[in-house]
């Protein structure tokens, strides 16, 4: 999930309208109904229906839908000077953990994870290098969420973005990464596998891994920054970033998050190959990430640009600029709704997308249909489940998380009344 997102703001204004394995034992004692928690992940099992949730969104926390998630994760501590976790705004981190807490002590299926980095986060490829940089953030990420604010996370998600190259410019980045991320996931994994063990339970490590779409250094290839197959089974499960296929580095007007490939789509070959939500996940099955530790991202935000022609109603032209994106309920209340713009659907990408001739505007989105659709692909695929980026940018009915969960709400024992 990239932080970036929050920063294209939903403002209607903004456009121009008119080694080591997942284990440990459950407990009964730990009061939570999650009969397989302690579990490595393994065909069978409660599926995964998780929510990252942004700390400045302006999201209260009781509003998350909890009713129609199994995982929230909280987004993003960051990595200071000295190699150590910290939360940048500790007073609304303080005061949303203990929202966090209560919402799960109401709902007592429900998992928290504490995000760590995020796109622009640096410090990631210092900590990850030594034996004792490493030593030194896990201990001090364990110290700071299994014990200031004990009793508030069951797991910790590792938001690197990215190892080896691929991320924000300015960031140290090293050939050695590659490694090092595997080395890194090693030490969370015993760290937390040892705190789980005093608590009686399994603490979960997750990560938000990308797929191969153009980024600030071209055409992206993900294992060129990750041991695949080990990190694969390192962690109980990947979070698939199969959104942001087209960001702030794209060229020519094309989907967020297609589910496969579109023949007339422009893009070399290189790129388009695997920057759908499909074969994304052919990608990181070839390279040994077992289907039930892959969980499929659906994006809830827009992405708006301008393009340079009217052709084809706006999709596959040239790219001139970026604008603000519209939330969901924008598009719903407003945008559908208004003469100017024009809506359409691909039959083989299956997303929609909008347009507006007289600004020559694009914007790629997911609705109710397009992420129902992903669900039911993640479900048939045999994938752990799914995940939004990100919950606040839903509308005040659920619209999409009701259209994101449905596919798994019977198999993970919840319901979407309340």
């Amino acid at each position: 999930m990239l932080a970036r997102r929050v920063l294209v703001t939903a403002v209607a204004a903004a456009l121009p309208l008119a080694g080591l394995t997942a284990g440990g034992a459950a407990s009964a004692s730990t009061g939570r109904a999650w009969a397989s928690r302690g579990q490595a992940t393994a065909p069978g099992h409660r599926p995964v229906i998780a929510a990252y949730y942004y700390h400045s969104s302006g999201m209260p926390v009781p509003a998350i839908p909890a009713n129609r998630l199994t995982d929230v994760i909280y987004a993003f501590a960051n990595i200071n000077s000295a190699g150590e976790c910290y939360m940048p705004d500790a007073s609304t981190a303080a005061k949303d953990f203990a929202a966090l807490g209560a919402l799960k002590r109401s709902h007592p299926w429900l998992r928290t994870e504490i995000s760590i980095g995020g796109w622009g986060a640096g410090g990631f490829s210092d900590a990850a290098l030594t034996r004792q940089s490493r030593a030194t953030f896990v201990d001090s990420c364990m110290k700071l969420f299994f014990g200031t604010y004990r009793g508030d996370f069951d797991g910790i998600d590792l938001d690197w973005e990215f190892p080896v190259y691929g991320g924000p410019p300015n960031l140290t980045s090293r050939p050695a990464d590659r490694r090092d991320f595997t080395l890194l996931a090693r030490a969370f994994r015993r760290a937390l596998n040892a705190e789980g063990g005093r608590m009686h339970e399994h603490l979960l490590l997750t990560a938000a891994l990308p797929v191969g779409r153009l980024q600030s250094a071209g055409p992206y290839d993900p294992a060129r920054s990750y041991q695949l197959a080990r990190v694969g089974h390192i962690l109980d499960w990947v979070n698939l970033m199969t959104y942001d296929l087209e960001d702030g580095y794209s060229t020519i007007s094309d989907f967020d998050s297609p589910m496969r490939p579109v023949p007339a789509d422009p893009t070399p070959e290189i790129i388009k190959r695997w920057n759908t939500v499909s074969t994304a996940v052919d990608y990181y099955e070839l390279h040994g990430v077992p289907a039930d530790r892959i969980v499929l991202g659906e994006p809830y935000f827009s992405l708006a640009m301008h393009v340079a022609s009217t052709a084809n109603y706006g999709l596959y032209q040239s790219v001139t600029g970026f604008t603000g994106a519209p939330s969901w309920t924008q598009i719903e209340t407003s945008l559908l709704k208004d003469p100017a713009w024009t809506n359409h659907w691909s039959r083989i990408a299956q997303v929609p997308w909008l347009f507006d001739a007289g600004t020559k505007t694009f914007v790629t989105y997911d609705d109710p249909a397009s992420l129902h659709i992903k669900s039911e692909f993640a479900k048939m695929r045999g994938l752990r489940g799914v995940f939004t980026w990100a919950i606040d940018q839903d509308d005040a009915q659920h619209s999409l998380a009701d259209a994101m969960s449905g596919p798994f709400l019977q198999a993970a024992g919840l319901g979407a009344g309340g």
